[in-house]
């Protein structure tokens, strides 16, 4: 999962679903390529446009290309509409599935979610990419396609791993004040 749980925050929710109402409606009164202008340089984005100028000007141009309608029928009925992950922490922690959780470092609205997951799926890696925003896959594509193939080979070789369950106990070291003499 890339890039995942941006607006899942509980105290981000209501801004979330707001956001995703403006972003709908400026989709329907202004267009598309006024859109993709104004949305390749949100804030876990520039970070793309730092490192790859001509790569975010042919972000904005393919984002320019898709429907105005189709994307603010998806802003409105999906992105708005989903569950928080912490909704979801029940479902997450039944899963056996290999998973892997990769963000930036600089995707703010995702860098807690990555830690949830990782935190709530006990076969969840999560990998945090340095400078980088939301569009990961395009800012550091090497680096992006590095993790993803030694996750992918780790999974193919039967070696992905469970979490030990002791991992993840109240103790920060493994020693409490119940264990001093």
């Amino acid at each position: 999962m890339a890039g995942c749980g941006y607006g899942a925050e509980p105290d981000a929710r209501e801004r979330f679903k707001g956001e995703a109402d403006t972003i709908a409606a400026t989709l329907l009164r202004d267009g598309m390529p006024a859109f993709a202008e104004r949305y390749a340089y949100g804030p876990t984005r520039v970070q793309f446009e730092a490192k790859d100028p001509r790569g975010v000007e042919t972000f904005k141009r393919q984002l320019a290309e898709h429907s105005a309608l189709g994307s603010a029928n998806t802003q409105l009925g999906v992105q708005r509409e989903r569950p928080s992950l912490y909704e979801l922490t029940d479902q997450m922690a039944k899963l056996t599935m290999p998973v892997l959780v990769l963000t930036g470092d600089e995707d703010w609205p995702c860098l807690q979610p990555g830690v949830l997951m990782k935190r709530t799926i006990p076969t969840a890696a999560l990998s945090v990419m340095p400078n980088c925003g939301h569009t990961i896959n395009l800012e550091a594509p090497d680096e992006f396609n590095r993790i993803v193939g030694d996750f992918l080979a780790q999974v193919d070789s039967g070696r992905w791993p469970q979490r030990d369950p002791r991992a993840l106990v109240t103790s920060i070291t493994g020693m409490s004040s119940k264990d001093a003499p």
